[in-house]
């Protein structure tokens, strides 16, 4: 059985270079779920997906939902009907649309469907697995659980820190609107029972790898 390392935190906490270098570093695959969930607001956004309202219930059509991901931390990739929206999903317009679908319950319960289906059809020995609500609901049973964070401020000044001034202001805008939004559907800054919590606040890249590396082989 493919082993998981489930992941947790907010946007800006080092999530996704963190996880990708582990993965390297113990000879995993890695997994982004967070790509899925960008790459379904890409495909409603262009036409691929319908996203209706009935009865007061928003729906969307899951069934037109073509996607497909690289499981390979140094060879990425993530396709929608056969198209590569690798950078296509990271624009701030599909940013600024994900916790539309994200919320929408059929979604989330979908989502956690196709990462185990991804994880154990990988025929790989583990799988780093991050994003919102990995350790408590997409996979609460993973012997490594981890919830890795750090302050609003810390996280906000990683992210701007590569941007023009106002590319940084949109981006700060956009993480902290994630984290209202996100914080209605899970708690993702207090670890859950059984969850190690890794505080980046005060590390840097190299020491956030070492730390996390240490919860997973302690």
């Amino acid at each position: 059985m493919t082993e998981i390392i489930a992941i947790d935190g907010p946007a800006g906490s080092g999530k996704s270079s963190v996880s990708k270098q582990v993965a390297r570093e113990l000879g995993y695959g890695y997994l982004d779920t967070g790509a899925a969930y960008r790459a379904l607001a890409w495909a409603v956004a262009n036409g691929f997906v319908a996203f209706e309202t009935a009865d007061g219930h928003p729906r969307v059509a899951l069934e037109d939902f073509a996607y497909s991901i690289s499981l390979n931390p140094d060879d990425f990739w993530v396709k929608v009907s056969g198209t590569d929206v690798t950078e296509a999903i990271r624009q701030p317009q599909i940013a600024q649309s994900v916790s539309r679908v994200a919320q929408v319950s059929q979604v989330r319960a979908y989502m956690k469907s196709i990462t185990r289906a991804m994880v154990e059809a990988s025929g790989l020995p583990g799988v780093v697995v991050e994003g919102r609500d990995i350790t408590t609901v997409v996979a609460p049973e993973a012997k490594n659980r981890i919830l890795l964070t750090a302050t609003e401020e810390v996280r906000l000044k990683r992210r701007s820190a590569e941007l023009a001034p106002e590319q940084a202001k949109n981006v700060e805008r956009q993480v902290s609107e994630r984290d209202a939004q996100d914080s209605k559907v899970v708690d993702f800054m207090t670890p859950a029972p059984g969850v190690t919590l890794v505080d980046s606040t005060e590390l840097n890249f190299e020491q956030t790898v070492a730390a996390v590396l240490s919860v997973i082989r302690a």
